[in-house]
C-alpha cells in the first residue's frame, strides 16, 4: 500500500500529521486561529476556510482522516494527475467548510440574538426561552437540565440573574464567539464520494464487520448514516455531519463538470 502512495497524497499525509505533531508537542493554540468560526463571530476570518481541513482535534480523528487518503486517495491521483487531485481534494474541503459555515451561522443566529437581547435586558422568560433553544447550539442534556433547573430557580428568586447573566455569557463566548469546526473530512468524505463514483464495483474489505462490500455501496449507506445522523442530532454531537455531506455535494457536482470537459483542469 506505501508503495503505491503517490505524491499530492503523501503530502497531504505529511502535512496533517506534521501539522498535529507540532501543535500537540509545542502546546500551540492553532485550532483556536485557525478553525472555522461561525460566521458573525468576531474571530472569523476567510482564510479559516483553508486552514480549518489541516487541523484536527485527537489522535483518533487524524487516523480516521488520513486512513482514507491512504486508502482512496492514491487511486483518484493516479488516474487524474497530481495537480488536479490536490485541487479536487482543497475545493472540497472549501466547499465543505462554505456550506456547513452557512448552515452553522443560520442555525446559530436566533440564538445569538436572543442571548444579546437578555444581556442587555435580563429576565426570567427570556431566560427560559435560551434554556429551551440551548440544545440547537450543541449543548450536552445534561447542562440543558442544568439551564432548565437554574430557570426554575430564577422565576422563583431574582437573585439568580447575575447567575444566569454569566451562564449566558458563558455560553456565547463558547458557541458564537469560539466554537470552531476542524479536520478534514469534508475533504476525504469528498474523496470517497469520487472514488466510488469512479471505481463503482470496487469491492473492498471491512475491518468492522470482516466482509467484502462495493465501494458504491458502501459510501451510500455512509451518506445515509450521516444524513441520519444529521437531522437526528443529539445534545453533545458534536461531529460536522453536514460538513461531510458537503463534501460529497461538492465532488458530485465537481465530477459532473470534469465529466463535461475534460481538458480543464490538467
Amino acid at each position: 500500500m506505501f508503495r503505491r502512495l503517490t505524491p499530492a497524497a503523501k503530502n497531504i499525509l505529511i502535512i496533517n500529521v506534521a501539522i498535529f505533531c507540532l501543535s500537540s508537542l509545542l502546546r500551540l493554540p492553532l485550532s483556536e486561529i485557525f478553525g472555522l468560526r461561525v460566521f458573525f463571530s468576531s474571530e472569523f476570518t476567510p482564510y479559516q476556510f483553508i486552514t480549518y481541513m489541516w487541523l484536527h482535534g485527537g489522535v483518533w480523528h487524524l487516523i480516521g482522516n488520513m486512513i482514507a487518503v491512504l486508502v482512496f486517495a492514491p487511486m483518484l491521483e493516479m488516474v487524474w494527475g497530481s495537480r488536479r487531485f490536490v485541487i479536487f481534494y482543497l475545493v472540497c474541503g472549501i466547499g465543505a467548510g462554505l456550506l456547513y459555515g452557512v448552515a452553522d451561522a443560520v442555525e446559530k443566529y436566533p440564538f445569538k440574538s436572543r442571548a444579546e437581547a437578555y444581556l442587555n435586558d435580563p429576565n426570567p422568560d427570556d431566560f427560559y426561552q435560551l434554556a429551551v433553544k440551548a440544545k440547537s447550539v450543541g449543548l450536552s442534556e445534561a447542562y440543558i437540565d442544568f439551564l432548565g433547573e437554574l430557570s426554575d430557580s430564577y422565576y422563583k428568586n431574582k437573585d439568580y440573574e447575575n447567575r444566569t447573566v454569566e451562564e449566558i455569557r458563558d455560553i456565547y463566548n463558547l458557541v458564537i464567539t469560539n466554537g470552531n469546526m476542524i479536520g478534514a473530512s469534508g475533504a476525504v468524505f469528498g474523496i470517497l464520494f469520487a472514488f466510488a463514483f469512479l471505481f463503482p464495483n470496487t469491492e473492498l474489505f471491512l475491518l468492522f464487520p470482516p466482509i467484502p462490500i462495493k465501494a458504491k455501496y458502501l459510501v451510500f449507506f455512509y451518506a445515509m448514516y450521516e444524513l441520519y445522523a444529521e437531522f437526528t442530532r443529539t445534545s453533545g454531537d458534536n461531529v460536522a455531519h453536514l460538513a461531510h455531506l458537503s463534501g460529497m455535494l461538492i465532488a458530485f457536482i465537481l465530477l459532473k463538470l470534469w465529466g463535461n470537459d475534460t481538458r480543464r483542469f490538467y
